[in-house]
């Protein structure tokens, strides 16, 4: 078999079973989250489910902040109780380059008033407000930034 037969077919099972070909001297992307946002998104994800409760911060019931406090610690990483302050100590990162596990803030009236975790495919990890529960959830507005954990 001749060699450019063997690299097109190599192309073709890498395409059938979601690989992705990178050509010799090319980087290949880099999309996968860093360990602890990872970990962090793992964590959030676990918790589907558990009721949410004003301030509490896990490990059985949540409010938005304190779930990703609650995620990230397991991973790791301190953070900040609040979702503003949460705002405040993360890296801003642009809509484009987000990554799963970047922290999603929700802008309204001045400040910050809710957070969660993306998950990819415009969704994310959250515990929404009283009557509900952690669980994953389109965004909903374009009001929105994304904050990468140090």
């Amino acid at each position: 078999m001749s060699a450019r037969i063997t690299r097109a077919l190599t192309a073709l099972t890498l395409a059938a079973v979601g690989g992705t070909l990178v050509a010799p001297g090319a980087a290949p992307e880099a999309h996968a989250a860093p360990a602890a946002a990872s970990k962090a998104l793992k964590v959030a994800a676990s918790k589907k489910g558990s009721p949410y409760q004003w301030g509490a911060a896990g490990p059985y019931r949540f409010d938005c902040s304190g779930l990703t406090l609650y995620s990230y610690k397991r991973a790791g990483k301190k953070l900040p109780r609040t979702a503003q302050a949460q705002y405040n100590k993360t890296r801003r990162v642009a809509a484009s380059s987000r990554r799963k596990g970047d922290l999603v803030f929700f802008h309204g009236g001045g400040g910050v008033y809710h957070v969660g975790i993306y998950a990819g495919n415009n969704r994310i990890w959250h515990s929404p407000k009283t009557g509900s529960w952690v669980k994953l959830d389109r965004i909903w507005t374009r009001s929105v930034s994304y904050g990468r954990v140090r």
